[in-house]
């Protein structure tokens, strides 16, 4: 017996068929909304009543009160089950849904038409009922917490599909598309990064690409959290990381050097040995390419003159455009990066590898996206 079983429920739960049910002793029926209350207090008539009945009326009414004993405790323990459930006050869902979307409860207030404090209580509700903070406060404005981002996700796609719903129901065509959400760490080459997705775009389904850039913990913690679908990176999610995510291994290739004509035609001869006091743009020290290709110049005993350092792999290239110095990006972007930048291929190398994966929290890929992005690039970009 649920704890709420003292409680009386609203009439609209308790509408119930009729054919079999007797009738009160005041000749209401009891197939209209009723009140345990009220069916108790006609069983206490009825066992009045029985004590001035002839003997086979009374068992006739014995009967009667059995059933009604036996409906009584079924309404109470459904009642019981219906208020022990969790329920989602989706009108307080669409406030925080419009606050996150608009920025701020200002914005969502002239949206929805209500007044700020309104909107305010109601989220608070909200936050109570899931027991989790959804936004914190930064300076003047509203920022998602984790919690709150995850919520966000679940509301975006609760309310698309509410317009769909609209949308098929006056006659028009729902042409909800596959969402694909990518983190791409922000060393990995954009060129890179391209070829990787793109063949994500060639699935019969109608995709929608999200593209997030960060540094690798970010998009870890926001792949934790459902808030990606995969993250692509050169390396591998370390063990220390606390984060239950998968690598999947893409591909492989060597790295090749590039330079303007001038700069080329002077180090081309004697490659690779004549990068020895050659002007280079490289990654930044923290770069897995900059640790492998810092090992492969020791091994040489090469000493190139490091012109400039660059987080942003485009950034780098466009110095190399401009004569900066020799750069080089990995042998499968060769020629999109003699084509973008107009610049002469100097020479290549395999015993440089760059690695790229795809880290998602899934052992086995699941998502049509995704599984076309991993089958391209072992059957095609890296073959």
């Amino acid at each position: 017996m649920s704890e709420y079983s003292s409680i009386s429920p609203p009439e609209r739960f308790f509408k119930l068929p009729m054919r079999s049910l007797p009738r009160c002793t005041d000749g209401a029926s009891l197939y209209q909304p009723c009140r345990t209350r009220d069916l108790v207090a006609c069983h206490r008539r009825r066992r009045s009543d029985n004590q001035r009945s002839p003997p086979h009326t009374q068992i006739r009414t014995v009967s009667t009160h059995r059933q009604i004993e036996s409906f009584v405790d079924l309404l109470r323990y459904f009642r019981g089950m219906l208020l022990d459930m969790d329920w989602l006050n989706y009108h307080h869902l669409l406030y925080f849904w419009t606050v996150a979307r608009e920025g701020s409860i200002v914005r969502a207030s002239e949206k929805l038409r209500l007044a700020q404090p309104t909107i305010s209580g109601q989220i608070r509700k909200l936050e109570e009922s899931l027991e989790v903070a959804l936004f914190e406060r930064v300076g003047r404005g509203l920022v998602l917490t984790d919690a709150g981002r995850l919520v966000y996700r679940y509301a975006e796609e609760i309310f698309t599909l509410g317009q769909e719903v609209i949308d098929a129901a006056r006659g028009r065509r729902p042409g909800r598309p596959l969402r694909l959400v990518v983190g791409v760490t922000d060393v990995l080459p954009k060129l890179v990064a391209y070829r990787l997705i793109a063949p994500a775009l060639r699935i019969p389904e109608r995709v929608e690409i999200a593209c997030v850039e960060g540094p690798p913990d970010r998009l870890l913690a926001e792949l934790a959290i459902f808030g990606l679908d995969l993250v692509l990176s050169d390396t591998p999610i370390s063990r220390q990381i606390r984060v239950r995510a998968y690598n999947h291994l893409l591909g492989q290739c060597g790295v090749s050097f590039f330079g303007t004509a001038k700069l080329v035609r002077k180090y081309q001869k004697g490659f690779p040995r004549s990068l020895d006091s050659a002007p280079m743009l490289l990654p930044s020290g923290s770069a897995t390419m900059r640790l492998s290709l810092d090992r492969w110049f020791e091994s040489l005993k090469i000493r190139p003159i490091v012109c400039g350092e660059f987080d942003d792999s485009a950034l780098l290239k466009v110095f190399g455009q401009a004569g900066a110095g020799l750069f080089c990006a990995p042998s499968v972007i060769e020629k999109e990066v003699k084509h973008q930048y107009r610049v002469k291929l100097l020479g290549r190398t395999e015993a440089v590898k760059e690695r790229f994966y795809a880290i998602s929290v899934e052992r086995k890929i699941k998502h049509p996206a995704v599984v076309a992005i991993s089958e391209a690039a072992q059957e095609e970009l890296f073959s």
